[in-house]
């Protein structure tokens, strides 16, 4: 089995089989370049980069959901493929919920990364920019300002993905991924999930 490779917005992530590696763009490529691997992307700036490399395969054409919508980001849909019933949530640079049902896509929704909510609150005003609070509890009402704005953040993100979660499996991967698993029961964080979607796909093909 070749390497397989996410190409996401700000890093590569390999996978052999065995481990996920994170490496930055070029990184990544000068490192693995001459590697047999199959990938998918949602970084279109490095398109015909990843064409000159001759060992490189982009198998994104074959990551298809039953139901999908022509918009829908490649690494969503592999993520989807990974288990036929379940809600999927990606934490990374934004966090991309959706559900799918006996292998049909129903749906789903995007949220600012977690990154993104910290700095969206800076941009409001200084006083509150603070870091995440990673220790916050959500049962009691906060009494600071950092816990306060970690709490919203947190709360929100988990009522949201819970209304539409009923019995559902919730698997989770990404960046942040490990972290919003504490805040959830029935959930799985697994960061091999979009290369099992990968990989169900390419052992029909």
């Amino acid at each position: 089995m070749p390497l397989l490779a996410d190409i996401g917005n700000t890093r590569i992530h390999i996978y052999n089989g065995k481990e996920v590696v994170h490496l930055e763009h070029e990184e990544a490529i000068e490192k693995y370049g001459d590697k047999k691997v199959k990938y998918i992307s949602v970084k279109h700036e490095l398109t015909q980069k990843l064409k000159s490399l001759a060992n490189w395969e982009d198998v994104s054409p074959l990551i298809k959901i039953e139901n999908e919508y022509s918009t829908m980001g490649i690494d969503r849909k592999a993520l989807c493929l990974s288990h036929e019933n379940g809600i999927f949530v990606s934490a990374g640079s934004a966090i991309t919920v959706d559900v799918l049902e006996e292998g049909v896509y129903v749906g789903g929704f995007l949220l600012p990364g977690l990154k993104a909510y910290i700095e969206a609150y800076g941009h409001i005003s200084p006083a509150l920019a603070i870091e995440l609070n990673r220790n916050i509890s959500l049962d009691d009402l906060p009494s600071t300002t950092k816990d306060g704005i970690s709490f919203g953040i947190i709360a929100s993100i988990k009522l949201l993905i819970e209304k539409y979660q009923s019995d559902k499996k919730l698997y989770i991967s990404g960046g942040d991924g490990a972290f919003l698993k504490r805040f959830f029961e029935n959930a799985l964080f697994d960061e091999t999930l979009i290369f099992q979607g990968m990989k169900n796909v390419l052992s029909k093909g």
